[in-house]
């Protein structure tokens, strides 16, 4: 008896010491009475009101600590995940539809945790992709292009100088043409932001393009080529001389559905379609700046919309997997957990890919003879990614081959169409937001 007595003081004199390196709001806990109800406390929930006896109030980097937790399940689960949703087609899905799910990482935690990290690197990707491209805005391209041409004729004009023993030599075609060339540098040059410049600018740009195809090997333009230099030759003397511009130039992108280039529907009335043509003309205006300047903020707009859409998108395709499968006699869960699992796996692949091709990049200058096998396995996972998916639907819902292939290929065509819908929303969102 005295032995008992011993140890439960020594047990209430451990919990007074920890209790007491806590905030006040947490002793409570040590007289083992339910905070809400005040009735003793038998386990970690009160058996009379049902609430945690563990207080929520707690130091904040347990909380971010137990938040990543249960977010990403950072254990040895993750590791027994990781494997099998890239190498195995189906088991994981198969596993957790059998009530094994102990060992792996829940498929709405995998989801998140994966598509996090793969829009973050995505966005660092395509920015860093997009910052090495020229912009249109300071029109370098083009410049440097011109520069280059002035620089090869001024070169044959020397030569062919130096080549004739009299300098009779008629350099008249090399003259006109250095003269033409300068005058497209003069008018590239000009300020893109001043309004009535821009459409010589944009007409100059894709003549440039002609000509050189035309001086390259020295290529006869030809068919709609050739239509396409005589228009632009014309309509930019007609624009330099104030004239009426032939029809093909003339015209600019638009969004719509009549002749003149308007937006309606029946369904709407007056008032409503005059804002939507607003609404369109807007946003046309936005992204004709937006790839004449600098691309890369609407870009980062775009892909900072997709992580919402694409959750708003899986249980679509659960719906869509539970339409092609319905005398399967599964439930709505058992597609869903297919569409988290499918969706983990091709992000996480592409991840892969992603990060094999910074690796070639670097390898070609530091391990040239890995350069190779590393774009070899790039292109692998590529390929494995739709095999992948034949193999787990065919393993998941356990259907013969020509079965599996054709349901394959209908949700597979419709899920692509559903894609691009989802794209071309972020596009439009995004645009909305710059």
């Amino acid at each position: 008896m005295q032995n008992t007595e011993l140890v439960k003081k020594n047990n209430d004199i451990d919990i007074m010491s920890s209790v007491s390196e806590q905030p006040d709001t947490i002793r409570s806990l040590a007289n083992n009475n339910c905070d809400n109800c005040h009735q003793p406390l038998n386990g970690p929930f009160c058996g009379q009101c049902g609430q945690q006896a563990e207080s929520t109030l707690k130091y904040f980097w347990v909380v971010i600590l137990h938040l990543l937790d249960d977010i990403f399940s950072f254990d040895s689960r993750a590791a027994r995940t990781i494997l099998p949703l890239v190498a195995r087609p189906g088991f994981l899905t198969n596993e957790y539809i059998a009530g094994k799910r102990v060992h792996y990482v829940p498929p709405l935690r995998l989801y998140l945790f994966v598509s996090i990290v793969f829009f973050i690197t995505l966005k660092f990707f395509v920015l860093s992709d997009i910052n090495t491209l020229p912009t249109v805005s300071d029109n370098q391209t083009s410049i440097t292009q011109i520069k280059d041409q002035l620089v090869l004729l001024e070169k044959n004009k020397l030569k062919a100088i130096d080549t004739s023993p009299d300098n009779t030599v008629d350099l008249s075609e090399t003259t006109k043409s250095i003269a033409k060339f300068e005058t497209y540098l003069t008018d590239i040059n000009k300020d893109y932001s001043i309004e009535k410049n821009k459409l010589l600018i944009d007409m100059t740009k894709k003549l440039v393009d002609l000509e050189l195809i035309k001086f390259k090997d020295g290529q006869t333009l030809s068919g709609n080529k050739k239509e396409r230099y005589d228009l632009l030759t014309s309509n930019i003397a007609k624009f330099k001389n104030g004239e009426e511009l032939d029809k093909v130039d003339k015209t600019s992108t638009t969004i719509g559905n009549n002749a003149d280039g308007t937006l309606s529907f029946d369904f709407l009335s007056d008032e409503n379609n005059k804002n939507l043509n607003v609404f369109t003309k807007s946003l046309i205006k936005k992204a004709e700046n937006a790839f004449r300047s600098d691309a890369a903020p609407l870009v980062q707009e775009v892909i900072g919309k997709l992580p919402q859409l694409m959750f708003v998108l899986l249980p679509l395709f659960a719906v869509l997997l539970k339409i092609m499968f319905i005398f399967s006699k599964r439930l709505y869960m058992e597609h869903l957990t297919v569409a988290l699992h499918s969706h983990s796996f091709i992000f996480f692949t592409i991840l892969l890919v992603e990060l094999l091709d910074v690796f070639a990049g670097y390898s070609k200058t530091v391990l040239p003879l890995l350069t190779g096998s590393i774009e070899f396995a790039s292109k692998a996972l590529l390929i494995w990614i739709p095999i992948y998916l034949f193999i787990m639907q065919k393993r998941v819902y356990k259907q013969g081959y020509f079965l599996t292939f054709i349901k394959y290929s209908f949700i597979g065509t419709a899920y692509m169409i559903l894609i691009g819908f989802t794209g071309v929303i972020a596009f439009v969102w995004g645009l909305t937001d710059i």
